[in-house]
C-alpha cells in the first residue's frame, strides 16, 4: 500500500493527518508543496485542489483530513 500526504508546513489539518498515520503504524510519503513546486503540481494535477492536505492512497485522492474516507482506503 503506497500513501502520499501533500503537506503545507503551516496546515493544522495535515499535522493532525501525519499524526494518525503514525499512530496507527502507516507509513507515508510526505511532499511540502510550499517548498516543492513540482509536488504542487502533481497534488493539483491528481486532486484539482490547491488546499491540502492531500491524501493519495492506492491512486485514491482524498481532501482534507477525512478519517472516514481515509479509513475505507486503507480497507480497500
Amino acid at each position: 500500500m503506497s500513501v502520499t500526504i501533500y503537506t503545507t508546513p503551516s496546515c493544522g489539518y495535515c499535522r493532525m493527518a501525519k499524526e494518525w498515520f503514525r499512530q496507527n503504524g502507516i507509513s507515508f510519503t510526505e511532499y511540502n508543496v510550499a517548498a516543492d513546486m513540482r509536488s504542487a503540481e502533481e497534488m493539483f494535477r491528481k486532486s484539482g485542489q490547491m488546499g491540502v492536505p492531500v491524501i493519495d492512497i492506492d491512486g485514491r485522492i482524498i481532501v482534507g483530513f477525512n478519517k472516514t474516507e481515509i479509513e475505507k482506503s486503507l480497507h480497500h
